[in-house]
């Protein structure tokens, strides 16, 4: 039994579709759902977490720990956390992936690079008016398909010869904010027109959904990546066998959100 926590969201869903569709058998536990649990309130997952052999754990920007009393309930079982790329760069803190690591040794710890998902920011923008606004204009990161995200969970949820790794996990070229312009214009099948924005103006528009602090880190790692958040990882093909889908393929497989 896998237990996949956070199973409604961009990473949750594909994973929970990949196992199932692969024989395995599935919990997913999210907030709101047929399953509900919240890891804020170990005692709420108890009945999810019941005789799991392995747990993905995807904490909500809003936790805050501590994560032992979630990692108690899996005792015994497979434990992948969805961490991120500003773990390893020292942008946050370790906390979490500490807790995991003195947990058991059956731990795998995932750090994605940013979401091109994170793309939908833009899509009614880019419906209303084909323009989208962003800052650092030519600043390239390899944002990594979350697909791709939910293939390596599967991968490591399902052989312990994963145990004990840190995975860092990008996709296979840095693309600008200026190139994803371009790709969800190649997309929707009309040019995108992109609009620079300076740090504040950016900065006001991510206030309206997440801490001053959270805010500022998004945007310092935005305009000014340390090499390591520019770097391709090799991860994700040494895991799946296959390179990681570029953002123009992501762009495609969600032009609907754009029209």
């Amino acid at each position: 039994m896998i237990v996949v926590t956070g199973a409604t969201g961009n990473v949750g869903r594909p994973l929970v579709e990949t196992l199932t569709a692969a024989g395995e058998e599935v919990r997913a536990v999210s907030r709101r759902g047929p399953l509900a649990g919240d890891l804020s309130d170990a005692s709420s997952l108890r009945p999810a977490f019941e005789g799991a052999s392995a747990v993905f754990l995807l904490l909500p920007g809003d936790f805050r720990g501590p994560l032992e009393p979630v990692l108690s309930l899996a005792a015994g079982a497979r434990v992948v956390l969805l961490s991120s790329q500003g773990v390893g760069t020292g942008r946050h803190p370790a906390v979490f992936e500490d807790a995991v690591r003195a947990s058991g040794p059956g731990w795998t710890i995932l750090r994605p690079a940013g979401f091109a998902s994170n793309a939908l920011q833009w899509a009614e923008s880019v419906r209303a008016s084909r323009t989208l606004a962003a800052p650092f204009e030519d600043v390239a990161l390899p944002v990594i398909d979350p697909a791709d995200i939910a293939a390596v969970a599967a991968a490591v949820l399902t052989d312990d010869s994963h145990a004990g790794r840190t995975y860092e996990l990008t996709g296979p070229a840095p693309v600008s904010p200026r190139d994803q312009a371009a790709a969800i214009g190649e997309a929707v099948g009309e040019p995108v027109r992109f609009v620079p924005q300076t740090r504040a103006e950016a900065l006001s528009g991510l206030l309206s959904f997440m801490p001053r602090e959270i805010a500022d880190s998004t945007l310092d790692i935005l305009g000014a990546p340390v090499p390591s958040e520019r770097r391709v990882s090799p991860d994700v093909e040494r895991v799946l066998g296959r390179p990681p889908r570029p953002f123009a393929e992501w762009a495609a497989r969600n032009a609907v959100a754009f029209k």
